[in-house]
């Protein structure tokens, strides 16, 4: 890759970091960038002509294309288990309310057992099917739950809660879950940096800046982004683009430099002339 694990130099090699630090807890990274014979020795020896490249027990995968295409088909999952050791059987902690609603929904579960399934985006499903072939078994205060080897990865320290009431529904909290990039609307970017607690970047390139423009944002040119690095990676940070796409991009690769309080301004700074500050040309 570019760079390393912590500190990814290019946005392909951060998004293959993202999803295998979803996946696997130990990896070795080498960095490219070290070496002019490395990087064109290893583009020789795989044949392939970009960075990053995945390698399982010595055998290529593929580059960033094919290891996203992998994670949403689900092969890597199954590609790394088999290249790593069994997982641990995780600790879950179940509240007296969750357990309750599932010995409830057990009743008319027809003989089918309770799964966990918890993806490489960290979202959770908790449902009832006959017993899956390779799914380890917890035991949850006398409650059997059912979990794939990926999953079991994921789960190790999480709580489930269950919240009655009109929005009634299961409350999962995990640890593990990695930072995402949260929306902010115009308004709420408003409110953080009257109160002077975000930095804002707009990645616009500088005759778009021109056009229309946030006092209050950073060019994320390459001064800006040496006063992003550094920042503390507990620093809150917004990203401006035209419409909210660019940025939304530029902060997922952030989130590869250890930062996690990320955001990404919804609609732009279109929206943000819209309903902040009409003032401020669209284009």
């Amino acid at each position: 890759m570019k760079g390393t694990r912590r500190a990814p130099q290019c946005g392909f090699s951060a998004q293959v970091v993202q999803i295998l630090d979803g996946l696997v807890p130990e990896y070795e990274t080498v960095d490219v960038l070290s070496s002019a014979d490395l990087r064109d020795g290893i583009k020789e020896f795989s044949q392939w002509p970009t960075i990053p490249q995945l390698f399982v027990n010595g055998e290529f995968v593929g580059g960033c294309d094919i290891v996203r295409a992998l994670q949403e088909s689900g092969e890597l999952d199954q590609l790394l288990s088999k290249a790593g050791a069994p997982p641990a059987l995780p600790t879950i902690t179940v509240s007296d309310a969750a357990l309750s609603a599932f010995r409830g929904a057990l009743l008319d579960a027809d003989g089918e057992v309770l799964h966990l399934k918890i993806d490489a985006r960290f979202q959770n499903d908790l449902y009832f099917a006959p017993r899956e072939p390779g799914t380890l078994e917890l035991d949850l205060r006398g409650l059997a739950l059912f979990v794939d080897s990926a999953s079991a990865r994921r789960a190790d320290g999480m709580s489930i809660d269950f919240i009655d009431g009109p929005n009634a529904g299961f409350k999962i909290e995990n640890p593990n879950q990695p930072a995402s990039v949260k929306q902010l609307t115009p308004a709420e970017l408003k409110d953080l940096l009257g109160k002077g607690k975000v930095t804002l970047f707009d990645v616009r390139p500088e005759h778009e800046r021109a056009l229309a423009s946030v006092a209050e944002a950073r060019p994320f040119d390459e001064a800006g982004q040496e006063y992003l690095l550094s920042l503390d990676r507990n620093a809150p940070v917004a990203f401006l683009c035209h419409h909210g796409m660019r940025s939304q991009n530029a902060a997922e690769q952030v989130l590869g430099e250890g930062f996690r309080n990320v955001y990404n301004v919804r609609g732009g700074i279109h929206a943000w002339s819209e309903t902040v500050d009409r003032n401020v040309p669209q284009y």
